[in-house]
């Protein structure tokens, strides 16, 4: 029987390439498997996914995505649109331990992976005995305050929002609880209890896959491997194996980001203004006009990451996003850890070693 892994990505197009191209780093040292990226759907508007998927279907054949139907979702009262998230992919699993059985019936699977949002997935993998690792796609700092979250939630009785202290998490600097993120500043919101849940899930998973390298944070990475931010229990594994960034061939393109640093190069110290909206960053094309206006009245230069407006298909760019001038000692800072980043995913790196006991680890 043929081997493979499946991935169970939040259907948001940052967190689908993620999973894509850490598909694409376990096929590279582990050929002989198959990947099988299972697609929800989307319970907001954050853009099709569908053009970046055949283009990856038509060029990786032993990549299978598999899209799962609708699931009806209920109303909410929470503010928060993550709350839609994590309650779409809870309904979904009915339809994940299914489609786990399909796929088992032609393949030896040897591990779920799933994304952060994904917590309720974890039951179906222990269900049937499928070795259940969560992929987080940002780097352990934000990985700390979460795995750290439940400690916190015990310690006191008031939301984030109304304790105005500084909160200490193992290998972090203090932070202000106030720059808690959004979702969780109230502890009666029921995004809040989902992010609780999940950092709850975590700490139960066979792994934690993370995209980010040791040498970029040495000390939060020491601090939770030490088992300093899970207090009630063992903490798993936690596997780095990035940077994993989705590479473009454009390099003649006037966008691409060594492109823009040349640009920014020639231009005084601290001079240019730099726009960034993030992935939800859509806006139409009279407010991308107005953005456009007051820039320009500003008489100021500027670096603006600008995405194609919404239309029918709510189509999304997913060009990598390029970096703002920054002081000379932080631009170093920054080269030296493109190059420990590079070395870290070389044979013999940080990186390349964590994905080789990933595999190890999900073969016993």
């Amino acid at each position: 029987m043929e081997e493979a892994i499946v991935l169970y990505p939040t259907p948001a197009i940052g967190h689908l390439i993620s999973m894509v191209e850490l598909a694409k780093l376990i096929l590279t040292h582990h050929p002989s498997l198959t990947a099988h990226i299972l697609i929800a759907p989307q319970p907001y508007n954050a853009g099709s996914t569908a053009p970046y998927i055949a283009a990856v279907s038509a060029t990786t054949p032993s990549i299978t995505f598999h899209n799962l139907p609708n699931v009806e979702l209920p109303p909410t009262s929470s503010p928060n649109h993550e709350t839609l998230t994590f309650e779409l992919l809870r309904l979904n699993n009915p339809i994940l331990h299914q489609s786990l059985l399909s796929i088992s019936k032609g393949y030896a699977i040897h591990a779920l992976i799933m994304d952060f949002f994904c917590s309720h997935a974890l039951s179906i993998a222990a269900d049937l005995n499928i070795p259940g690792y969560y992929f987080y796609t940002s780097g352990v700092g934000t990985l700390a305050y979460f795995l750290y979250l439940p400690t916190m939630h015990r310690n006191t009785t008031k939301s984030f929002k109304d304790l105005n202290t500084l909160l200490d998490i193992p290998g972090l600097p203090p932070i202000p609880s106030s720059d808690s993120p959004k979702p969780l500043l109230d502890r009666n919101d029921e995004a809040y209890k989902c992010f609780l849940d999940c950092s709850f899930s975590m700490a139960k998973s066979a792994g934690i896959i993370v995209n980010t390298f040791e040498s970029l944070e040495p000390r939060v990475k020491k601090a939770i491997s030490d088992g300093l931010c899970i207090r009630d229990g063992p903490t798993p594994p936690i596997f780095c194996v990035g940077p994993l960034i989705a590479s473009s061939n454009k390099r003649d393109d006037p966008a691409t980001p060594a492109s823009c640093l040349r640009w920014l190069d020639l231009q005084p110290s601290q001079s240019v203004v730099f726009l960034c909206f993030g992935s939800l960053g859509l806006f139409s094309v009279e407010q991308l006009k107005e953005i456009a206006i007051g820039l320009e009245r500003s008489g100021l230069r500027f670096l603006w990451v600008v995405r194609n407006p919404p239309t029918q298909d709510h189509s999304l760019a997913v060009k990598a996003q390029p970096e703002p001038d920054l002081d000379l000692s932080i631009r170093e800072r920054i080269l030296s850890m493109k190059s420990e980043a590079k070395a870290a995913l070389c044979e013999g790196g940080s990186s390349f070693m964590a994905l080789a006991k990933l595999s190890k680890s999900w073969k016993q």
